[in-house]
């Protein structure tokens, strides 16, 4: 293997647990190896412009979250990322987080002018036994969102309980971080059943993508919305700056996309029901050699009410 086969091997190994998934990288402040595990870990996350395709029929209203304050909301999440990167002629390496069930616990704040969701973690679970053990230890762990009262999220908290474990700490956080990508932020406009906007925002994920989430509103039953989401990322840049001055990589393709469908209940602060998946290849190549480094992956986030 060529020294820059070796070097691309071991940021390839650090990124790609959160490369493409949504996430934050470690250079937003995420980390799966945080030094204090009782540290609170706040991540800011971009900002959300939506703009109006199309308001839909009449009736039509502004939608805005309104969940009563101190009500407790029990939902169940899962999250589940297949990640496989082959550098060069090697063997394809499988760098998958397995699948994660985490029941939450989410009180919201009054807004002033965000809402601060407040989130308990249960009793966790995984079919991979490896994860699956080391889960007990982070049961009761917290985490927090702030929440615009359109449902666009600011910033993400996680305070790990005391005696969580590296393996675990790490998959509950880019769970998180999968999940506060998927997410619906509502237009300040009036709609209606039928109306169709965009989400626009960046994603840093070792490096920093353009996300545009298209959002149909499905259907409508009092507070209880569903929206269809349909998810096209693209590289902001044609060249990917590797952490740790790792040296570039050229990026040759890139796709991404993904759908799905969420429920949301406007007097709840997390979503009730609904999944969305997002999936897509990727070629980089060394700009001073034939060096090549294939990605495919898949993410899920689902949602469940209790």
């Amino acid at each position: 293997m060529s020294v820059f086969s070796k070097r691309v091997a071991q940021v390839a190994a650090v990124l790609t647990a959160v490369a493409l998934t949504a996430a934050c990288s470690n250079d937003d402040g995420a980390s799966s190896a945080a030094p204090e595990t009782t540290k609170e870990t706040t991540v800011p996350i971009s900002a959300i412009t939506t703009s109006v395709v199309d308001p839909g029929a009449e009736p039509r209203s502004r939608v805005t979250f309104a969940p009563p304050p101190g009500i407790p909301q029990q939902v169940v999440m899962t999250s589940r990322s297949d990640i496989f990167q082959q550098i060069a002629d090697q063997p394809q390496q499988d760098l998958s987080t397995p699948e994660l069930t985490m029941p939450l616990t989410a009180v919201a704040s009054a807004p002033d002018p965000a809402l601060s969701v407040d989130l308990t973690l249960g009793a966790m679970t995984s079919p991979d036994s490896r994860l699956q053990d080391s889960l007990a230890s982070s049961e009761g762990s917290k985490a927090g969102l702030s929440v615009q009262p359109n449902g666009a999220i600011t910033a993400l908290r996680i305070t790990p309980a005391a005696d969580s474990e590296d393996i675990a700490r790490s998959a509950i956080e880019q769970a998180f971080y999968q999940a506060v990508y998927r997410g619906v932020a509502f237009p300040d406009a009036e709609i209606g059943v039928g109306a169709v906007w965009t989400m626009q925002q960046q994603v840093m994920s070792g490096m920093a993508l353009r996300q545009v989430t298209t959002a149909t509103l499905r259907a409508q039953d009092g507070n209880r919305l569903t929206i269809d989401l349909s998810i096209t990322q693209e590289p902001e840049a044609r060249v990917w700056n590797l952490p740790a001055d790792a040296g570039t990589l050229n990026i040759d393709t890139f796709v991404m996309t993904g759908t799905g469908t969420l429920v949301v209940d406007l007097g709840a602060p997390l979503p009730v029901d609904g999944s969305v998946t997002v999936h897509g290849e990727q070629t980089y190549s060394d700009p001073n050699s034939t060096t090549k480094l294939r990605q495919a992956t898949t993410n899920t986030v689902r949602w469940s009410g209790q």
